[in-house]
């Protein structure tokens, strides 16, 4: 091999904690942990669904941007509904964005996929070098095996990169709850499956040669009927559509006539940001108004009233809705319950080695690196990872600064201009100004303090400012625009 194989190895909905309780019951997955790389748990994108997420690690793209917003989609412009269970989700348009055995494709490198999220669609026209179209009943032994078969093969048709999907223990945390007996036998399972991996990487000294990602979309929570937030519950009549859940949507029924035309749900929304029942146990939002850290706005696809759930509750239309009682997932990617995992372990990998959490945004990267790959733009920070690595491939450079900045003394305490103020409540400009009358051990002390990572650089050519520093932050404060063109402080931690 001129260059280390890499094997991505995705286990559909195990959650962090499972390896933290149930370790004992899991050798070989334990014993990768150990051995290799671990982080504590790796963070789901928003929504933590199936398909968003899968595609999120293999793109580094947030599903605004890549297009797969959900596992259940409708586009108003394709006028289309994707969904798991239909055809449409082969067709390439709902795909965005480059994923990563493309980028390996492009770049003269071989790709071979047993099933993943997007592997089995032409995306931008190209399939996968080698690839299989997902079936639920080829057994986990075969998957293993085609992987195995295609290690096999002469250098000239030998895939560089491999993906390898199973559905456990997500398939039985849905069926069983996360804290079940069957989510136990499932975890076993998937461990046998790795076992299984890693007997035939030894039987061919493969087993120190091959990079191994191993790492799950999302976690699973349990949900009870018990706790459902039903539509009829805050609407007289109901005639929108809602994808009912943990991360539910609402949108106009009758598409695309009246898509944008729907002002009902979007005026209940802004209506319902205080709660209408006590206790409420959902927060209605416009798509925009969602936190900013979700990055799920930019979207055609992402309908214009959301609905951000509490954890283990649903909610739902009517009371019609049974598929409680049992794990879901999809909620507030903060929520410990749908943290996954994230194992590694080969050549280029450190061992015995524990990194704290980061998104599985910044996957791509990784694999780009571990592949000796260029990735293509994404929304992960290239050598964000680099820790994981005993040799970085990529070293991050800054850019040139092209303009620096001069200082800023006081010269004098009484300002030279009256601004003409007259606010009874406002400090006495001298006394405003003695504040920034800093000592040259006060400047230090508060950059040390409040530029712990040095100065942010300024970009653009020939502006003119200064460091204007202050006890509680420093600014970078510009003679163009007479204002900051940056402001850095530290808040301690209560």
């Amino acid at each position: 091999f001129d260059l280390p194989p890499l094997i991505l190895f995705s286990m559909d909905g195990f959650r962090a904690e499972y390896l933290q309780t149930w370790s004992s019951l899991l050798p070989n997955i334990e014993k990768l942990s150990k051995c290799g790389t671990h982080s504590k748990y790796m963070r789901a994108v928003y929504p933590t669904k199936t398909f968003p997420n899968h595609y999120t690690i293999v793109t580094g793209l947030y599903p605004e941007s890549h297009g797969i917003i959900d596992n259940n989609i409708y586009d108003v412009v394709l006028n289309k509904h994707f969904s798991l269970s239909g055809t449409e989700k082969f067709e390439s348009s709902w795909w965005k964005g480059q994923p990563v055995w493309l980028t390996a494709m492009y770049q003269n490198l071989k790709a071979g996929t047993f099933f993943w999220p997007g592997s089995d669609v032409a995306i931008n026209g190209t399939y996968p070098t080698l690839y299989a179209v997902f079936n639920s009943s080829v057994t986990y032994e075969e998957r293993i095996s085609g992987i195995l078969k295609w290690l096999d093969y002469s250098k000239s048709e030998r895939p560089d990169f491999y993906t390898l999907y199973i559905e456990e223990p997500d398939s039985s945390g849905h069926s069983f709850g996360p804290v079940s007996g069957g989510v136990i036998k499932a975890l076993q399972v998937a461990d046998q499956a790795l076992g299984m991996l890693m007997d035939g990487l030894k039987q061919r000294n493969l087993h120190k040669c091959v990079n191994l990602i191993v790492l799950a979309d999302h976690g699973m929570e349990m949900t009870y009927c018990k706790q459902l937030e039903y539509m009829t519950n805050y609407f007289n009549q109901i005639d929108f559509y809602i994808y009912a859940g943990p991360a539910a949507r609402i949108r106009a029924k009758n598409v695309p006539q009246d898509y944008f035309t729907c002002n009902k749900t979007r005026d209940w929304a802004l209506s319902s940001s205080q709660c209408k029942r006590s206790p409420q146990h959902f927060k209605p939002y416009l798509t925009p108004d969602l936190p900013k850290r979700f990055h799920y706005a930019n979207n055609i696809r992402i309908d214009k009233v959301h609905l951000l759930v509490d954890r283990q509750w649903l909610a739902v239309r009517d009371r019609r809705y049974t598929a409680c009682d049992r794990g879901n997932h999809g909620y507030n990617n903060e929520f410990k319950s749908m943290e996954a995992i994230f194992l590694a372990y080969g050549p280029s990998f450190k061992e015995k080695t524990e990194v704290d959490a980061f998104e599985n945004i910044e996957v791509y990267n990784l694999m780009c690196d571990l592949l000796h790959i260029t990735p293509a733009p994404n929304n992960g920070t290239h050598g964000s990872l680099n820790h994981l690595l005993k040799k970085p491939f990529y070293s991050p450079s800054h850019a040139t600064e092209d303009s620096s900045p001069s200082s800023c003394p006081v010269s004098h305490l009484i300002p030279a201009d009256d601004l003409g103020c007259s606010c009874n409540n406002v400090s006495n400009v001298l006394v405003l100004n003695q504040r920034l009358n800093l000592t040259t051990e006060d400047i230090k002390k508060a950059n040390s303090y409040h530029l712990p990572y040095g100065r942010p650089k300024v970009l653009q050519k020939k502006n003119v400012y200064c460091l204007l520093s202050h006890h509680q932050y420093v600014s970078g404060y510009s003679y163009d625009i007479w204002m900051p063109l940056w402001t850095a402080y530290t808040v301690n931690k209560p």
